[in-house]
């Protein structure tokens, strides 16, 4: 399983790249303080590639409406550890668990680099 830190995807075009370049079954890392984002664009790459959602953040009603009919699990966590550790547990050999939150870190964090941080500390304790 490869773990890729994209933190700073604080929009959803960042995390459209980030989704347009993956070539594994991806478990996508998303959420955060959501600022009306339109996650349209997104939904073709996640039926195409994502085979679930780890939600990261207090409030991910947006996310979960945007893709509940795309992937066959969406899951919601509260720390980059749980997110990471039910992340881990839902990718299989060959597949990436990718962080890309295309929000805002606010909610749990003091910055993306302080997410993307907490995520690396939580890959390396799996």
């Amino acid at each position: 399983i490869r773990f890729i830190n994209d933190s700073k995807a604080t929009n959803v075009n960042s995390t459209w790249y980030a989704l347009e370049s993956m070539n594994t079954d991806v478990v996508l890392i998303l959420g955060g303080i959501d600022k009306g984002n339109d996650y349209t664009m997104l939904k073709e790459l996640v039926k195409q590639k994502v085979k679930a959602i780890v939600c990261l953040g207090k409030d991910n009603k947006a996310v979960h409406t945007a893709f509940e009919n795309d992937v066959d699990m969406i899951v919601n966590t509260f720390s980059a550890q749980e997110a990471v550790q039910m992340a881990y547990h839902l990718a299989e050999k060959g597949d990436t668990v990718l962080l890309s939150p295309a929000c805002a870190s606010f909610d749990l964090f003091k910055n993306y680099e302080d997410r993307g941080q907490q995520f690396k500390a939580a890959v390396k304790e799996l």
